[in-house]
């Protein structure tokens, strides 16, 4: 398989809600709006990913996904978005792999993982032996 794009893709339950939430929240960038002008779908820049946010989906529970952002500094952003109104599920701590990890969820529920990696762990340091 030759991979050429990739996106994770969530139908909201509020579909103006959760763009409002991944726009105004966790201020992701707007790559692009496709559809409708009063029911667009959107994507947000994620990293070296992007998250689309479209259609509309029935409340079934909680999802069974998460999202995984790497920030700078987990404790500014765990803060910042909580004053703005996103649910904490779990504020920052490190964790025993050694990243320092939060937990939030969007209006339907879907945990988004705040995680900072500190500078002195695995993920920052070339492992291959030469």
């Amino acid at each position: 398989m030759d991979v050429l794009s990739s996106r994770v893709m969530i139908h909201p339950t509020d579909p103006k809600r959760s763009r409002s939430f991944y726009r105004d929240v966790l201020e992701l960038g707007v790559h692009r709006e496709f559809g409708p002008p009063d029911a667009p779908g959107t994507v947000f820049f994620l990293g070296n990913g992007l998250l689309e946010v479209s259609g509309h989906a029935e409340s079934s529970g909680v999802p069974s996904m998460s999202l995984w952002l790497q920030v700078r500094d987990v404790h500014a952003e765990y803060a910042r978005v909580i004053a703005l109104g996103a649910r904490g599920l779990r504020p920052p701590q490190k964790e025993f792999w050694g990243l320092i990890e939060a937990w939030i969820a969007d209006p339907d529920g879907v945990r988004i993982v705040l995680v900072q990696v500190p500078d002195h762990h695995p993920l920052r340091r070339d492992q291959r032996e030469f």
